[in-house]
């Protein structure tokens, strides 16, 4: 590290998505300030995500290291060849994700023992550490999940405690600031019937309550609600703390609680987010994409069948959507000819893609389309997905709900007439930014139907990405349904580029 970079220690990781916005910002300079000391990540393919982006930051400014890079995206370099011809930017960033997956809380010898060398090496200069806990235990969903088990106790689910770690990392590292992410439904989760966020709070602004280890205290920002009192910031909503990505450039609803810890003896006042006047849509992020179509589950795929199907369901769609539209009668869903499953060539956008995500997206663009092949579906939920994605065009950008599908559409569940799965298929419109990606969109595609019923399919992981605002050279590791867990699970990168810029100045 160079005398004046700051150290970035990275918990609960991910795929990256907030080390990835943090360590993008440059100062006036041009350079590049934050630098990631250790990244921490328990899941295999998304460690093997981190360590692949951690070696790209490493070979980038080498004009032969990022060809051999983008050799490896294209094919024609195995990650192991890459990274024995650049066996020191590859020791480094193995080094940096610890050589291999590692879980706070299980390896916490190792893992606080890098972070005292790190905090060692780089004396009295800035530090920062970021991340989130997991989050399933706070989340509206998980918590719905953990009800259905019997003799389920929140207080001996260790998820709900895994702040705990990052005050522990707190106290060794004592960093000048910190940024914490979780889900929206920590403001609301209890155990024993106590509302847990006011305590969190409270820990995380004097972490030696919990560790009984000498520690700064912190002040605790929130970043869209300016403080009344810089000295003892107070909020009077706990909601103060919540970020709505769709304000800020992200072309989806992700709405984060996002915490800015700052040292106490710090008087510097963090900035508050600027929304932007208007916000990005699906398809202006999406168009550009190459056309591709979905695949069959069940049965052999083969184009020319795909075709068949798919055209023979637009004829009952359009059949269909006549009884409730009157402007059906001119609709044009017949598929597209010729699609292949994946495709790697950008393609000329119809729309303008707003600027601060072209430039974000394609700031260093790869020689191909990453990530992005179609998943195969049944037979008859291809016929839900044209009827969804065409319906959803009709009405403007609303997707039908389980009420609005004619009964020979229904799938074959007990529980559709109910109510309680209303949008089980769930277009994302095109003239709208989308709805959270969660990482539910590895287990089907039915909540992330794509907007074109002629390529009648549900995003893939790069579109998916793109609405995370990934880079588009940013690549997913593992297997297609681990990289949609990923895409899921992260900060979207763009968001923390934003909050990164607020760190460096209260740094500076």
């Amino acid at each position: 590290m160079k005398s004046d970079d700051i150290l970035v220690i990275d918990l609960f990781a991910g795929p990256g998505g907030l080390g990835e916005g943090i360590s993008s910002v440059t100062d006036n300079n041009g350079n590049y300030p934050f630098k990631i000391g250790v990244s921490v990540e328990k899941e295999p393919s998304a460690h093997k995500t981190l360590t692949t982006r951690a070696f790209y930051r490493k070979i980038k400014g080498s004009e032969s290291g990022l060809k051999s890079y983008n050799d490896y995206l294209l094919g024609s370099l195995t990650r192991e060849e890459l990274f024995t011809t650049f066996s020191q930017e590859a020791e480094e960033a193995l080094k940096e994700t610890l050589y291999g997956p590692h879980a706070l809380g299980d390896d916490n010898d190792e893992i606080h023992k890098r972070i005292e060398e790190l905090v060692k090496a780089h004396g009295e200069k800035p530090r920062v550490v970021i991340g989130g806990p997991p989050c399933q235990a706070y989340s509206l969903a998980g918590r719905s999940r953990n009800a259905g088990i019997k003799d389920y106790k929140a207080e001996k689910d260790h998820r709900n405690f895994l702040y705990k770690e990052y005050l522990k990392v707190l106290s060794i590292a004592q960093p000048d600031v910190f940024v914490m992410e979780n889900v929206r439904g920590i403001l609301s989760a209890k155990i024993d019937g106590e509302i847990m966020f006011p305590r969190i709070l409270k820990d995380l602004r004097s972490p030696k309550r919990i560790t009984k280890i000498a520690t700064p205290k912190y002040k605790i920002f929130s970043l869209v609600v300016g403080a009344k009192d810089p000295i003892n910031p107070t909020y009077d909503d706990p909601t103060d703390f919540l970020i709505k990505s769709e304000n800020y450039g992200v072309p989806q609803a992700r709405h984060r609680v996002i915490l800015l810890g700052v040292r106490e003896d710090i008087e510097r006042v963090p900035e508050t987010l600027t929304p932007l006047e208007t916000k990005s849509t699906v398809e202006q992020v999406l168009a550009d994409l190459p056309k591709i179509r979905s695949g069959f589950s069940k049965r052999k795929d083969d184009v020319t069948d795909w075709e068949s199907v798919v055209f023979k369901n637009a004829t009952q769609v359009k059949r269909l959507l006549k009884k409730q539209f009157e402007q059906a009668q001119n609709l044009d869903i017949k598929p597209l000819k010729n699609l292949a499953r994946s495709k790697s060539q950008f393609i000329k956008s119809p729309n303008q893609m707003p600027a601060h995500l072209f430039k974000w997206y394609r700031a260093e663009e790869p020689p191909c389309v990453l990530n992005h092949e179609t998943r195969g579906h049944m037979e008859s939920d291809l016929l839900r997905y044209a009827y969804s994605a065409a319906f959803t065009q009709l009405s403007g950008g609303v997707s039908p709900k389980a009420r609005d599908f004619p009964a020979d559409l229904a799938p074959a569940h007990e529980n559709w007439n109910s109510g309680a799965h209303a949008d089980r298929f769930r277009t994302q419109a095109a003239n709208k930014y989308s709805t959270t990606v969660t990482s539910h969109i590895s287990k089907d595609g039915h909540y992330f139907i794509h907007y074109d019923p002629k390529q009648c399919r549900s995003l893939t992981v790069r579109e998916a990405a793109r609405l995370q605002t990934f880079p588009d050279n940013y690549l997913f590791e593992g297997n297609r349904t681990q990289q949609y867990v990923q895409v899921g699970n992260a900060v979207p990168p763009y968001l923390a580029q934003q909050i990164g810029k607020f760190v460096l100045e209260l740094l500076r």
